[in-house]
């Protein structure tokens, strides 16, 4: 299982930049941390989330 922000995944593997889609995040208002280091954008497209992968996702909200 892959635990995405406290949520586990029951998937084996899949791509990062396949579940940002899924779930309608753009890569432009997020951070990314994959067990515990922060993932650079550049690496999004070519990151496969695997079994036993601890993710958070933070988006960035904006206001004042």
């Amino acid at each position: 299982m892959i635990c995405i922000n406290g949520v586990k995944i029951e998937k084996a593997s899949i791509k990062l930049s396949e579940y940002l889609n899924e779930n309608n995040l753009s890569a432009s208002r997020i951070a990314v941390e994959l067990n515990g280091e922060i993932l650079p954008k550049s690496k999004y497209d070519e990151t496969v989330l695997i079994d036993g992968d601890v993710v958070e996702v933070v988006n960035f909200v904006g206001g004042g």
